[in-house]
């Protein structure tokens, strides 16, 4: 008897998923794949098989990579220093080409291996074959510019490669790379790329996995995790010092992406076992989502 429990156990766990399979059928879900979790082979491999299922059931998966310690292991191989500024790489003649070396040999074939191990079709597509770039330059507050180098952010996108991929239910694996009228080919944030590419595409979902459960209160208390953010409240969590650091690119971008068609953002942490399932196919989620719905609703 305990096991037919477990099986209806796992009949019940398909039954909560079969209304969002139907619902998202046919639907665009841009994945921003790094973090700690590309570091270890073991989340590694179910992000790409939960990404495989999504596939399998309908969905039109794509994925935007990071790669930043694996650039920084290129990088020191080949004896160039890493040199950070307000948490981005700056990256001159000598490292663009490590980082285009590595995301596009090392990292992104290592996803598609994986992805093509499950069963799945993918094809590689290159980040600077599709976006448009311009390099990123700041003015600091004392009027000084601030430079990183070939490090850039995304004018447009041309999403038709992804659209014809996807139309050979194929999943594309994106390089966070672009290229200037000139040739010149730069760095983009894969937060900032990913969200650029949702809004192209206009997708459904775009999803940031992390390394922390999505955004809370406090970083140390699971339990302050917000379940649902609204886009009208992250100016006051950001004031309040709540969204800082690495988070700011994400939430950035993310209400980009929101205003240029994007339907929902997801916040989730690519450590926890099967997490994209989890958020994207029950009731409750395990992470964060962004929308700009409930303006007469406070959270906080």
């Amino acid at each position: 008897m305990n096991k037919m429990n477990k099986y209806i156990e796992k009949a019940a766990v398909l039954i909560e998923a079969l209304p969002y399979i139907q619902k998202f059928r046919d639907a665009t879900v841009v994945v921003k794949f790094g973090g700690s979790a590309m570091e270890v082979e073991e989340h590694k491999k179910r992000i790409l098989q939960d990404t495989t299922f999504m596939e399998c059931v309908g969905m039109k998966s794509v994925i935007v990579h990071g790669g930043g310690k694996a650039i920084s292991r290129g990088m020191e191989k080949k004896k160039v220093k890493s040199r950070f500024l307000h948490g981005l790489r700056v990256t001159d003649e000598d490292a663009i080409h490590i980082v285009h070396d590595v995301l596009t040999n090392e990292v992104n074939q290592s996803i598609i291996k994986i992805l093509a191990n499950y069963g799945a079709e993918v094809v590689q597509i290159k980040g600077e074959d599709i976006i448009v770039a311009e390099k990123m330059v700041e003015t600091a507050k004392d009027g000084s510019t601030i430079e990183w180098g070939f490090v850039g952010n995304p004018v447009s996108v041309n999403p038709e490669p992804i659209f014809e991929a996807l139309r050979r239910r194929q999943i594309p694996v994106i390089t966070p790379l672009g290229k200037d009228a000139e040739g010149n080919l730069y760095n983009i944030n894969a937060d900032v790329a990913a969200a650029a590419i949702a809004a192209a595409l206009k997708a459904r979902k775009l999803v940031f996995l992390s390394d922390v459960p999505g955004l809370m209160i406090d970083i140390e208390n699971n339990d302050t995790l917000i379940s649902t953010l609204y886009v009208h409240d992250v100016e006051k969590l950001i004031e309040r010092g709540i969204i800082s650091g690495g988070m700011l690119p994400k939430i950035n971008s993310g209400i980009k992406a929101l205003k240029s068609g994007v339907h929902k953002i997801h916040m989730v942490d690519g450590r926890m076992q099967h997490s994209l399932l989890l958020e994207l196919f029950t009731t409750q989620g395990v992470g964060t989502e962004i929308i700009e719905d409930g303006k007469n609703q406070r959270i906080i």
